[in-house]
């Protein structure tokens, strides 16, 4: 089974992926980081995916409105819709001291979610937008964004791209789940 995800290696679309995997018990699953809903659901009706995944809602970042014009534009039926905890990390290279931190860069429902921490701890830091959580630490990792930057990402974009933790669980509220569904061909 192949299943499209909007977003990237490392990524907490790529974690419902997996837990999809795991709740549905199927052999021979393949991930293709697609980035985005649009990108998904494009690959679904083409048939070069079996199954796509995206997220739709944060339980403090509210609706994840970048699925929205993806959805009226595209044809799928409705397999399943679950939560996964979502724990945002803040991510630098190697050696990165916090006082070295000159802008802070994720995707905007990330950003949403730790609006307050932002707020409180990065008040004179720039704050800047970007397409994907897990695409912001590679785009690190790789020096496409500058060495002062710091990431909202999972602990698995650290993993995956080799990122120190600087902090973890900056997510405003504690108990934070984003709420994702797979869609599957009519």
């Amino acid at each position: 089974m192949k299943i499209g995800i909007a977003g990237t290696k490392g990524s907490f679309t790529e974690e419902a992926a997996q837990e999809y995997i795991r709740r549905s018990s199927a052999n021979g699953d393949e991930i293709l980081y697609l980035l985005q809903a649009e990108k998904v659901l494009e690959a679904l009706e083409k048939g070069e995916i079996d199954a796509g995944v995206f997220a739709i809602e944060n339980s403090n970042g509210g609706v994840v409105t970048e699925y929205l014009p993806a959805i009226a534009k595209h044809r799928f039926s409705i397999d399943s819709i679950f939560e996964i905890p979502v724990n945002h990390m803040l991510l630098v290279i190697p050696g990165t001291k916090r006082e070295e931190i000159k802008q802070i860069t994720s995707q905007n429902q990330a950003l949403r979610q730790c609006r307050t921490y932002l707020n409180r701890e990065w008040p004179e830091v720039q704050v800047h937008e970007y397409v994907d959580t897990a695409t912001a630490a590679k785009d690190l990792s790789e020096g496409v964004l500058p060495k002062e930057a710091a990431v909202i990402a999972s602990r698995a974009a650290a993993e995956a791209y080799k990122l120190d933790i600087v902090e973890e669980n900056i997510q405003d509220l504690k108990f934070n789940f984003t709420t994702f569904l797979v869609a599957k061909p009519l």
